[in-house]
């Protein structure tokens, strides 16, 4: 069965740190381009950052530029968002989506896969 599973989320203080992974399975992902996204309590699933297949671009929505990375471990079919400098306006589920082309994508309907996100909560 082809599933993302993402980990490492929790309660962190604002100005924390969290890494958030997300492992692949069921087959390969290193021809596809991967993204982060997340979603607050009354709010629209919104984009966080992708990179391509390659793992030579990557693009972050502004307000986690300087702040967050992702990065992605081709032989442990796993992709990463480093999360740094955290706030409280970053608290939200965060998932992990895969699409089947090899560019960057911002837009939830450009993935084809999704995980089934893991919490992250920042306390002021």
């Amino acid at each position: 069965q082809v599933q993302l599973v993402e980990s490492g989320g929790g309660l962190v203080q604002a100005g924390g740190s969290l890494r958030l992974s997300c492992a692949a399975s069921g087959r390969t992902f290193s021809s596809h381009a991967m993204g982060w996204f997340r979603q607050a309590p009354g709010k629209e699933r919104e984009f966080v950052a992708t990179i391509n297949w390659s793992g030579g671009s990557t693009y972050y929505t502004d307000s986690v530029k300087g702040r967050f990375t992702i990065s992605r471990d081709y032989a442990k079919n796993t992709v990463y968002l480093q999360m740094n400098s955290l706030k409280p306006e970053d608290t939200a589920v965060y998932y992990c989506a895969a699409r089947w082309g090899s560019g960057l994508g911002s837009r939830a309907y450009e993935y084809n896969l999704w995980g089934q996100g893991t919490q992250v909560t920042v306390s002021s």
